[in-house]
């Protein structure tokens, strides 16, 4: 039976990709994300969503399903990215400071988790941060927190640390149930896509040898950057464009990675991606006008109705495997 793990890429307002692509694998599926796979892994906007499908409701199931976090996007994505006008004069256009004042994601985040903690998730989870202090990666995982206080962190802080993207929040400084301090920044400037994080954490945590791994994008960036534009760039002109390059670099890279390993090792028995071009949608992660969360909307669900055997596949592999 393979070891069935979810990976859930960063991207900001396009996490409305993910969210559904997740709400059909529900439907067919007819069971909760927590109880298709065995670890799910995510970045930035993919965490809040692998998070929000673990948070325990009152009855013992989920709190949230794919579709309601789906609409966590078309409802709170303007508030998560708002700034007032004497914000904008202050932080000089995100120039000085950053470019969204922490307030409407903290607030956001504080309406959908609550006090719930790492240690309560349905399942197990991970995502990921970089601790700026100690210059290194940082897993916040709930398998660890369950046994360990310094790891279990709220899942309000863990989901606020990996959104923490350079540039648009600022760093976060969140603390462990035993009081430690964390200074962290979003996942995504080592692991846009955590889908290799998530493999290696099956192989050495689980010692699972034969991984189904699904990957969900955000979108594929394909807005060009001419030579005769970037040529005279310098720090000021590259700081926000350099932010995707190496988001979208590091996404682009694991997959071909995670590819490789199913096609030529026995331990990733297969590895999925769902992904979709950005050619006709905004690829700026903070863009929640209207228009343009039409425009994923229609994109998201075209990817949808494009895959939709695949995803009746998976739904039918990965129930069977939850059996």
């Amino acid at each position: 039976m393979p070891f069935r793990l979810l990976a859930i890429d960063g991207g900001g307002i396009r996490g409305l990709m993910p969210a559904t692509v997740l709400q059909e694998l529900e439907r067919v599926a007819g069971r909760p994300t927590h109880e298709l796979f065995d670890l799910v892994v995510g970045t930035s906007t993919g965490a809040v969503l692998s998070l929000g499908l673990h948070v325990p409701g009152p009855d013992g199931g989920p709190r949230y399903s794919a579709e309601e976090l789906r609409t966590l996007y078309l409802d709170e994505g303007p508030n998560i990215f708002s700034r007032s006008l004497a914000y904008r004069v202050r932080s000089g256009n995100g120039v000085t400071n950053a470019k969204y004042p922490a307030t409407g994601i903290e607030d956001v985040l504080e309406r959908y988790f609550g006090g719930a903690r790492l240690s309560e998730a349905l399942g197990d989870v991970v995502v990921t941060a970089y601790e700026t202090e100690l210059r290194e990666p940082f897993l916040l995982r709930s398998r660890r927190a369950r046994t360990d206080d310094e790891a279990d962190f709220a899942m309000r802080d863990a989901a606020r640390a990996s959104t923490a993207a350079p540039t648009f929040f600022s760093p976060a400084l969140v603390t462990g149930a035993d009081g430690s301090p964390w200074s962290l920044i979003d996942g995504g400037v080592y692991a846009n896509n955590p889908a290799m994080v998530g493999i290696v954490e099956a192989m050495a945590a689980y010692g699972s040898l034969d991984v189904l791994s699904l990957s969900l994008g955000t979108g594929d960036l394909t807005r060009p950057l001419p030579h005769r534009r970037i040529r005279s760039w310098g720090l000021l002109q590259w700081a926000r464009p350099l932010i995707d390059i190496v988001f979208d670099g590091v996404s682009s890279t694991v997959d071909f990675q995670a590819g490789q390993l199913a096609r030529v090792t026995r331990e990733v028995a297969e590895h999925v991606r769902f992904d979709a071009r950005l050619d006709d949608v905004s690829d700026d992660i903070d863009d929640t006008s209207p228009a343009n969360l039409r425009a994923l909307q229609a994109l998201a669900d075209g990817l949808v109705a494009d895959r939709a055997g695949d995803i009746e596949r998976l739904a039918e592999t990965l129930v069977d495997g939850g059996s």
